[in-house]
């Protein structure tokens, strides 16, 4: 959790507009490093748990915290109560692979987007240690062995690999700008196994990045056309320059050209 959220302060506090928006999990907040005068958190749930125990922001982070809070926003993902083109950033922390239809989720987004938007997603890496034990304990629980036991990660949903998602993305005109993957110790409860394992995350960056339990990623929207220009200039109209004036040759008429050529045509006969 510190993890994502030092990346999700990373990641909006530079983003520029005016609106921002924050899709899933309210209890952690996305958007507070972000200093958009207009900032909304939606649900899709009336039922909202408990603001998670955050850490606290960067030492550099500390004093750009804007002073107001988001407004809560209760709406469904994959229908979006928004304009076209009408949002800056959208933020999403584990909200496709928790949502009804990540597919239609991301096209709303897309067109929520203003061009050159930015999107920021975190989620669950499939392939790590984290997503084995979860597809574990589903096998387990089919079969019968673990009713009785919960599993480590939420049951809803469905976990979207990195590569997948980057797929998604580029067929809907984003670009990507960064990604990142964090976490490389393995699921355990116990805080003194997961100290004793601290080493992991310090060199899983290098011998095995792709392996880590959570991604984050940055993409832009992009729209073929569409650039920023500055100061719209009245443009200058060039002086025509004047025709230029031809002397008309006189031609004599095809008829009279015939009978001057007669006598000599009679005389070749």
């Amino acid at each position: 959790m510190a993890w994502e959220q030092d990346r999700l302060d990373r990641a909006v506090t530079d983003a520029f507009g005016f609106h921002a928006l924050q899709l899933g999990l309210p209890e952690l907040d996305g958007l507070r490093a972000n200093r958009m005068p207009h900032r909304w958190v939606a649900c899709d749930s009336l039922h909202v748990g408990p603001p998670l125990a955050l850490p606290p922001p960067a030492d550099g982070l500390q004093s750009m915290l804007p002073a107001h809070e988001p407004v809560a926003l209760h709406c469904e993902f994959d229908a979006l109560p928004l304009p076209d083109a009408s949002i800056d950033l959208v933020v999403l922390p584990h909200a496709l692979e928790l949502a009804r239809d990540p597919h239609q989720t991301l096209r709303e987004v897309e067109r929520v987007l203003v061009p050159e938007g930015r999107i920021v997603i975190a989620g669950f890496n499939p392939a790590s240690l984290w997503g084995l034990r979860q597809r574990a304990g589903r096998l387990r629980r089919g079969s019968g062995l673990a009713r009785e036991r919960g599993l480590f990660l939420p049951d809803a949903g469905d976990f979207i690999g990195y590569w997948r998602l980057r797929d998604w993305l580029r067929l809907l005109g984003f670009e990507v700008e960064a990604g990142r993957f964090g976490c490389w110790r393995p699921p355990l409860h116990s805080p003194g196994w997961l100290e004793r394992f601290a080493w992991m995350d310090r060199v899983g960056d290098r011998w095995w990045p792709v392996l880590g339990a959570v991604y984050f990623l940055v993409a832009v929207k992009r729209v073929h056309g569409v650039r920023l220009v500055g100061r719209l200039r009245p443009e200058r109209r060039k002086a025509q320059a004047a025709p230029a004036v031809v002397a008309n040759r006189r031609r004599e008429p095809a008829e009279l050209n015939l009978r001057r050529r007669e006598p000599a045509d009679v005389e070749s006969r």
